[in-house]
């Protein structure tokens, strides 16, 4: 019986990009895109722009992105959000979002891996509770998220528009202190 291969499967934090990593990250959210699995975009919307939104992203202080890798190619992404500091009233809270992994590099646990690092990243951070929300149509997503104890509190029936049709938002949110509680 022939064994499929090994894969190097990793996840980390990234505070910037080699040119062969943001053209990878770039292809991987393409892909990820077309296959319908994007993060907000339903269409591509060129490398160019992809390449300034993702080095965007490292240059806003509340903003924390993940990548993994697969054989040592970045193939998704995901994002973890710090609330503002102006915010006080929900400083204890973070978010989630803008998690993808390629098409071609599913099947790998890859999208397990990143949300369980961005989980560990708050929890370090002193974060008490991760908030996320995801369209309806991402079941695989959904189902990722409820086997990791993400409780669905809240649909949005108005949440997206994809291929001219409007799409439910479902809510969700997980306590990251091992008690379960939100400190006092």
């Amino acid at each position: 019986m022939n064994k499929a291969p090994e894969h190097a499967v990793a996840v980390e934090r990234v505070t910037g990009f080699t040119d062969e990593d943001l053209e990878a990250l770039c292809e991987a959210a393409d892909a990820a895109i077309i296959d319908g699995g994007g993060f907000g975009w339903v269409t591509p919307p060129g490398r160019l722009a992809l390449e300034r939104y993702f080095r965007g992203l490292l240059l806003v202080p509340e903003r924390e992105l993940f990548v993994c890798r697969l054989d040592g190619l970045i193939v998704g992404s995901v994002l973890l959000i710090r609330p503002p500091r102006n915010n006080e009233a929900q400083a204890f809270a973070a978010t989630l979002t803008q998690s993808f992994v390629a098409p071609y590099a599913r099947s790998h646990g890859l999208a397990k891996m990143m949300t369980v690092r961005v989980e560990e990243g708050a929890r370090a951070l002193g974060y008490h509770v991760l908030n996320l929300d995801v369209r309806e149509t991402q079941t695989a997503a959904i189902a990722l998220y409820e086997s990791l104890g993400y409780v669905r509190w809240g649909l949005h029936p108005a949440y997206a528009r994809v291929g001219g049709h409007t799409v439910r938002g479902v809510f969700y949110y997980k306590l990251l202190q091992p008690n379960g509680r939100i400190a006092q």
